[in-house]
């Protein structure tokens, strides 16, 4: 695994003290264009696909990659891995690809696919950069033709970022994700966001897995569709046994110029089909959970708060509809103009809220 150490002083080299000081810490491997010469001190690549190709199976691997549109989709399969960026906003790992776009195999991409990156194993950490899926949902929307449809499994659902079965201890901090809907994908393990971005418009942070965004931006992208006017922030499938789910502290949500008042919602339960041995239907043991502690609302904001979502029935009924009642969702000590007193659910108590704070951090982060 990482050393704390080294993984800290190697963060402060590329964020604050400047090129120089940077060029003067040590990497497993540094990403840049071969005329670079500012750079720190490694294992030289041409392309990130090359660079992640050659971490140890071992783990432990610190990456620096340097500013510029780094395309392609990438896997990080080995524990451990590092990436540090030279510029946040300038440093992007970045695909385009949609669930309804056809892939090179010739089929659908299909949701799960479309991840810029995609994480499947423990100890990965990313700093100061930006992963992005560049679909361009605005333009599709737009369409007046045939399009991709939000609610079809040829949609536009474009993950920018997805952890997947075999990540765990993960840590995100000051990085930038960006897309449109279903832009941060979490459902596996644990992760901790601080002091990062999230953006998107429909579901764009939804899974079953645990994430603390501390200290977080979450920005809603605008949606331009007399369809779809509705946009949702989280749609956690946690599983009952797992107490903590996708839990907002001390974060502010805002919005892109354009999105209306009151067009945003906090969360829906989000129900994923399972095959079982009567049949294929939403997973009984799916209760989404979500938490929003000490946030900063804009007037985006539903004033109900949350909202339903449909799932597939025992009996093969696709639009039955699964209520926020019948989640685990939770909000205290909101401030700001998209604050309600009356939301649909009733806040959490003060010490409600300070009992899952406590158990995010110890059981996240801790």
């Amino acid at each position: 695994m990482i050393d704390r150490r080294q993984w800290i002083i190697g963060g402060i080299a590329t964020g604050l003290l400047g090129r120089a000081a940077a060029a003067a810490a040590r990497y497993d491997a540094v990403v840049a264009p071969a005329a670079r010469r500012d750079v720190p001190a490694g294992r030289r690549f041409a392309d990130l696909g090359t660079a992640l190709a050659a971490a140890p199976r071992t783990g432990g691997y610190r990456l620096w990659l340097a500013r510029g549109d780094w395309l392609g989709q990438h896997v990080v399969d080995v524990p451990g891995v590092a990436l540090v960026g030279e510029d946040r906003q300038r440093t992007r790992i970045a695909f385009t690809a949609a669930s309804g776009m056809i892939a090179p195999d010739g089929k659908h991409y299909g949701t799960y696919r479309t991840a810029t990156l995609t994480v499947t194993a423990a100890g990965f950490t990313a700093r100061n950069l930006t992963i992005a899926n560049d679909f361009d949902g605005i333009a599709e929307m737009r369409k007046t033709g045939a399009r991709l449809l939000s609610d079809d499994p040829a949609g536009p659902q474009a993950v920018a970022l997805r952890l997947a079965e075999g990540s765990d201890a993960a840590r995100l901090d000051a990085v930038d994700i960006h897309s449109h809907q279903d832009t941060f994908f979490p459902d596996a393990g644990r992760v901790t966001l601080s002091g990062c971005m999230v953006s998107g418009s429909y579901d764009f942070i939804f899974g079953a897995g645990s994430a603390l965004f501390d200290q977080c931006e979450i920005r809603s992208r605008l949606r331009p569709d007399p369809q779809q006017m509705r946009g949702y922030i989280a749609a956690p499938s946690t599983l009952r046994a797992q107490p903590i789910g996708l839990v907002f502290d001390r974060c502010r949500l805002t919005r892109d110029p354009g999105v209306a008042d009151g067009s945003v919602f906090l969360a829906r339960p989000w129900r994923p089909s399972k095959k079982f041995a009567d049949g294929q239907y939403g997973n009984p043991d799916a209760a989404g959970m979500a938490a929003f502690l000490d946030c900063w609302l804009d007037a985006h904001i539903a004033p109900a708060g949350w909202t339903e979502m449909w799932y597939t029935d025992r009996s093969g009924n696709p639009r039955h509809m699964l209520q926020p009642e019948d989640a685990r969702f939770g909000e205290f000590g909101s401030r700001g103009p998209g604050a309600h007193a009356a939301r649909r659910l009733a806040a959490l108590s003060a010490a409600a809220a300070a009992r899952i704070r406590r158990l995010a951090t110890r059981s996240i982060s801790g």
